[in-house]
């Protein structure tokens, strides 16, 4: 498998967990999103959005996007299971996922930030106000199911990891990048030290990978 992603990328992030949790071999390639290199047309042939990741796995087209991804890996791969095999508890995690994948990730991606800065004059301040509203809208809502919810345990569903536990922690990190206050959030602060605290998610932590800065 080969894989193109970014160090800073929480998509690449979650990713990246998958592969080294079920044991699978694979190469990532690192696009430089700062230098615009996910703009050049020689990464527009392998993915027209110009965006990471991007996993080859044999011939064929890549698969983008990281929930697909990692649905295919569940689908195609042992090892480590990373969906409940109960259809309700399996729907909770994939919806738990989602929220961050699906509702909040988008609004802080680097053409998001750069777009309102450059198309509508928005000063980095307020952009970075923007920002931070979009991680507190989701983490206020991961917080209060997470909480309430019975399906929660050690990870969000139960004591197992699963895909909701994958997007948790890649938001959880990106507070830490972008100075997110997250006091207000102690069962996500829990779930995410829980993550943390295996070997594979902290092999795969965006700060480890190539291009990241030192401190």
């Amino acid at each position: 498998m080969h894989m193109y992603g970014n160090w800073r990328s929480a998509a690449a992030f979650r990713v990246r967990i998958a592969l080294k949790l079920k044991g699978l071999a694979y190469e990532e390639t690192f696009i430089d999103l700062d230098a615009g290199d996910q703009h050049k047309p020689e990464f527009r042939r392998i993915n027209p959005q110009g965006a990471v990741p991007a996993l080859f796995d044999g011939d064929g087209p890549p698969l983008t996007q990281s929930l697909a991804i990692l649905d295919y890996l569940e689908e195609t791969r042992g090892g480590v299971r990373l969906l409940p095999e109960e259809p309700r508890a399996r729907a909770r995690a994939r919806s738990l996922a989602q929220v961050v994948a699906c509702d909040t990730h988008p609004l802080y991606v680097p053409r998001v930030r750069t777009f309102l800065m450059e198309e509508y004059g928005l000063p980095r301040e307020r952009m970075l106000a923007f920002l931070c509203n979009a991680f507190e809208t989701g983490l206020k809502t991961l917080e209060t199911r997470l909480s309430t919810e019975p399906g929660t345990g050690r990870f969000c569903q139960g004591d197992a990891v699963s895909h909701a536990d994958l997007c948790l922690v890649s938001l959880w990190v990106g507070t830490g990048i972008f100075g997110v206050d997250t006091a207000a959030y102690p069962t996500v602060a829990r779930i995410a030290e829980a993550c943390l605290a295996l070997p594979e998610v902290a092999e795969a932590h965006p700060l480890r990978q190539p291009g990241a800065p030192a401190a």
